[in-house]
């Protein structure tokens, strides 16, 4: 299969298994991401993703710069204004949590797919960058948009503009990654992060997730009237009634996502 989809619990685990290309995203591939993204996403059993490249040496190197890249680029010079989905997932909208296991080089549309997760894990031998320019176009898949507010501005416009990427080290130094695992256990390590996010209320951990997206950008009397909208929103649940209960009745919660 191009791209590789694993359930463990409520945790789904999609691989892109295209090792031989680094990774990168061909036509097919890309679709294939897509449907198993969105197929996550309608999954009500599902509450968190892990995405991983296959092998040991690359998350992935983005689009292929012999495939995709160049039947799109000639649709767009033949006049064209075709949609730039990169991924299948980085120019829609999710309600689910995402963590990238980036299990080496994360370059360019690579980098991309990282961003638009919600946390990022990197293995020591892992490098991020977004290296267009130097291919003469610029990111498409949200990588001017969404660097620039995960680091420090100059930083960001270093990368972008010269195309060179970071370390591993550097990108944990400025909070682009979360934190460096050993490469042997960094599937483990963010499928278990991925189960402890599971565990929690999935109605909260998705409300959650919207209030602190929508509020970045906004001043700071709105964010916060729209914080307590979604306070509201999810004491209304079921589920908000059985944390309490459980924690009183000193039980692990049963949450049923309503």
């Amino acid at each position: 299969m191009p791209i590789d989809v694993e359930r463990d619990g409520h945790v789904a685990v999609i691989t892109i298994n295209r090792p031989e290309a680094r990774n990168a995203l061909d036509p097919e591939h890309n679709e294939a991401l897509g449907a198993a993204v969105a197929g996550f996403e309608a999954d009500d059993d599902l509450r968190v993703a892990v995405l991983i490249g296959a092998g040991d040496s690359t998350f992935s190197a983005g689009a292929d710069l012999k495939k995709l890249i160049p039947s799109f680029r000639d649709r767009v010079r033949a006049g064209e204004t075709p949609p730039w989905n990169f991924g299948g997932f980085t120019a829609v909208e999710r309600t689910k949590p995402m963590i990238a296991a980036v299990n080496g080089h994360a370059l360019a549309g690579g980098c991309e797919m990282a961003l638009a997760c919600d946390i990022r894990l990197a293995s020591p031998n892992a490098t991020i960058g977004l290296a267009e320019t130097k291919w003469a176009i610029i990111p498409g898949a949200g990588g001017t948009v969404r660097l620039p507010r995960s680091v420090p501005l100059g930083l960001a416009m270093e990368m972008i503009l010269t195309g060179d990427p970071i370390d591993a080290a550097e990108a944990h130094r400025v909070g682009l990654v979360n934190r460096v695992v050993p490469l042997e256990s960094l599937r483990d390590e963010a499928v278990a992060l991925a189960r402890r996010i599971a565990a929690r209320g999935p109605v909260a951990v998705r409300t959650a997730r919207a209030s602190v997206l929508e509020g970045l950008g906004t001043d700071e009397p709105a964010a916060m009237a729209n914080e307590f909208r979604h306070f509201l929103d999810v004491l209304r649940t079921d589920d908000a009634v059985e944390g309490s209960t459980a924690f009183t009745e000193k039980r692990d919660p049963v949450y049923r996502g309503r």
